[in-house]
């Protein structure tokens, strides 16, 4: 799966505060995530993510 930094990683389950959308800060074996709905962050396992993932939004991506 093709995620790179800045993209908007929309997940199957919504975090505490109720966002679902998250902003990629790093990638490799592992992710690092922002909520952003809280802006929490936290390190998950490039596996994990992956499964939980439902939409990915570019940065950057026009809409037109």
């Amino acid at each position: 799966m093709d995620i790179r930094v800045g993209d908007v990683l929309e997940l199957k389950k919504e975090h505490p505060c109720g966002s679902r959308q998250w902003q990629v800060l790093r990638v490799g074996m592992d992710f690092r995530l922002r909520c952003m709905g809280c802006s929490h962050e936290l390190m998950i396992p490039r596996s994990k993510a992956e499964k939980s993932i439902k939409k990915v939004v570019r940065s950057g991506e026009d809409k037109s």
